[in-house]
């Protein structure tokens, strides 16, 4: 794949104009969109939405961030703003895509008091046997209120997509036990530290001022990071920049040096150094090494 141009952001796919449903949220089937493709949903992003897309049967083959897979059956894929994303869908493919505005997103994630259920980065989650018929029925029963209309509609579509929010939180969730105060607190300030991430990453913010900013010590929020996610708080405000400098060396024409300066190094030098240490080659090897991969 050529790196000329950058990733189209759509709404939807393959749509430009605005959100095309007065509700926060969209549902399709698999086949209503992919098949109008060629069941070819090409590389592309959402600006201010994140998607649920679950393979209830049939095959796929799924891009995100670089990375491709094959899914199976009873897999769901959350995919957050701004991820690139593609699927190549066999015409057996069924399943269901679920669009949300953040807006409605970062209500429902409230309600559930637990921001780790709107992840940063994608997510792949495998539906056990046991938990198959409750998913089915969750998304079914969200596509069949959509269509319709009737008395308290939103009010089901939003308990269908707690309930889905919920059972992929679990899924992604480092720690099953029942959360302490203690713990509940310290995963609000976990979910406003990736927030601040997002808005900051390319300024240089030191991990000092993100504490600041969420009122904890420097101390405290590595400790909080460590413990929720296994990484020092350091390591994931560079995860993000790394993650931008993939999206920026793999789908657009930037030089090193642009991609350098639009994440606020002021030497592209230093900033090749600190994208081999974090990712074992230069951006040049990188973006070459993608580019063989996306042709």
């Amino acid at each position: 794949m050529a790196t000329t141009a950058s990733v189209p952001v759509y709404q939807l796919y393959g749509e430009r104009e605005q959100w095309p449903t007065p509700d926060m949220v969209h549902c399709e089937l698999i086949a209503d969109r992919s098949k109008l493709h060629d069941w070819q949903i090409k590389l592309h992003q959402h600006h201010g939405l994140m998607q649920l897309l679950y393979l209830k049967g049939g095959d796929a083959r799924v891009g995100l961030d670089g990375r491709y897979q094959d899914m199976q059956a009873g897999q769901l894929v959350v995919v957050p703003q701004m991820c690139v994303h593609g699927f190549r869908f066999a015409p057996n493919a069924v399943g269901h895509v679920v669009t949300l505005g953040y807006p409605l997103a970062n209500r429902l994630a409230q309600g559930i008091d637990d921001a780790g259920v709107l992840p940063p980065t994608p997510h792949i989650c495998t539906v056990r046997p046991e938990e198959s018929a409750r998913i089915d029925v969750a998304f079914d029963i969200l596509q069949d209120e959509y269509l319709a209309s009737r008395p308290h509609r939103n009010a089901l579509i939003e308990a269908m997509l707690t309930t889905l929010l919920v059972w992929a939180g679990r899924r992604m969730n480092r720690s099953p036990a029942e959360p302490s105060q203690a713990a509940d607190r310290g995963r609000r300030h976990f979910g406003t530290f990736n927030t601040l991430i997002e808005e900051h990453y390319a300024e240089q913010w030191p991990v000092e001022r993100y504490a600041r900013a969420i009122g904890i010590t420097p101390a405290h929020l590595n400790n909080l990071c460590r413990q929720i996610v296994g990484h020092s708080a350091l390591e994931l405000i560079h995860q993000r920049v790394v993650l931008a400098a993939k999206r920026n060396l793999v789908y657009t024409s930037m030089t090193v040096s642009v991609v350098s300066h639009t994440l606020g190094f002021s030497d592209p030098a230093y900033f090749t150094r600190f994208f081999k240490r974090e990712v074992g080659v230069s951006p040049k090897e990188f973006r070459r090494q993608a580019a063989t991969l996306l042709e």
